[in-house]
């Protein structure tokens, strides 16, 4: 069918714009602050993807913005400018958020705090809509074998967790101070080793 297409309909019907510039422009951008709004609004748990639940509502969240994106266009030049109107906003946000920590707090809000000291806040938990079973595999993920061994556990607002365990004891602090004397010894006989004349004698 391409080869029967004359050159000049091939080449319009890709580049040809039926939408004006400024309306491709305008589309990316207020679907990009629409969205940042609506998971500021629905808690930080959609960017955490926990479950299947999570990941589906993301893809089907793309899917869902992707005509109001573009609109009834599908054109390669209507595709460039509409990644480009979500790109340079993008970077424009980036580039304000970088220079004002206190808009960047108001827009991304603050850290929740799941666990402390080995308790979990329950309340804290309700707030972001999780469950137990939900902080569980975020702690094994980490390497931990269970809450008890979790001193701090943050939700943080891009949907990332920290997590911090306990201090060491003072035997594991042994252990550990004895481990790093044998390793600076070994360094310090294999630099001997490395030495002129010394590698032959040996």
């Amino acid at each position: 069918m391409l080869m029967c297409m004359p050159h000049s309909a091939m080449f319009d019907s890709m580049f040809h714009l039926p939408l004006s510039i400024l309306e491709k422009l305008a589309r990316p951008v207020i679907v990009y602050l629409v969205l940042v709004v609506l998971l500021r609004i629905f808690g930080k748990r959609e960017l955490a993807q926990l479950n299947p639940f999570d990941l589906v509502v993301l893809l089907s969240l793309s899917n869902t913005v992707q005509n109001a994106i573009i609109g009834d266009d599908n054109s390669v030049t209507g595709g460039i400018i509409g990644a480009f109107g979500l790109l340079a906003i993008n970077w424009l946000v980036v580039r304000v958020l970088f220079r004002s920590p206190k808009l960047t707090r108001t827009l991304e809000g603050r850290s929740t705090v799941l666990i402390r000291d080995g308790q979990v806040d329950q309340k804290a938990l309700d707030r972001e809509s999780l469950s137990r079973e939900d902080l569980l595999s975020v702690i094994h993920k980490q390497g931990f074998s269970g809450i008890h061994a979790v001193k701090r556990c943050e939700l943080e607002p891009n949907g990332t967790f920290y997590v911090e365990a306990f201090e060491p004891s003072t035997y594991e602090k042994h252990q550990l101070e004895l481990l790093a004397k044998i390793d600076a010894l070994a360094k310090e006989v294999a630099a001997l080793r490395a030495r002129p004349g010394l590698g032959a004698e040996g």
